[in-house]
């Protein structure tokens, strides 16, 4: 019994994305990455507009290395979440090119549409304007 016990404990951890690729950002927010260069943003609620824009920009630094200067992308708006399965992701990258992004101009982001952009310090503002719970 026990060995059917220990059997049935691994398989369900190897269906969980590994602890280790999950980065925790403010406010729980988790980001996780989907490939070499995509990365996605995975509120454990619905998540404000600051939520995502201050967990990409958090990943981005301190996990990707990224300068302040650097800008993010989207890559794909609110889904659902490819890594996750919740109802509620967004998708970013250092790296539009890459993933076949056209990166948009201007200096305003209205939301959530591929090729709009902001740069690491920029998305960090929003971490410092996230409404307290």
């Amino acid at each position: 019994m026990k060995n059917h016990i220990t059997a049935a404990l691994l398989a369900c951890a190897s269906a969980a994305p590994a602890a280790a690729d999950t980065f925790v950002a403010n406010r729980g927010v988790r980001v996780l990455p989907v490939n070499d260069y995509v990365y996605e943003v995975v509120p454990g609620r619905s998540g404000g507009t600051w939520d995502y824009w201050c967990a990409g920009a958090q990943y981005a630094r301190r996990v990707l290395g990224a300068n302040w200067t650097d800008r993010y992308y989207v890559v794909r708006g609110r889904d659902v979440s490819v890594t996750t399965g919740r109802r509620s992701s967004v998708q970013f990258s250092l790296h539009p090119e890459q993933t076949g992004v056209q990166p948009k101009t201007g200096w305003l982001s209205l939301g959530f549409r591929p090729g709009e952009s902001l740069s690491v310090q920029q998305g960090y503002g929003y971490c410092v304007q996230a409404p307290a719970l």
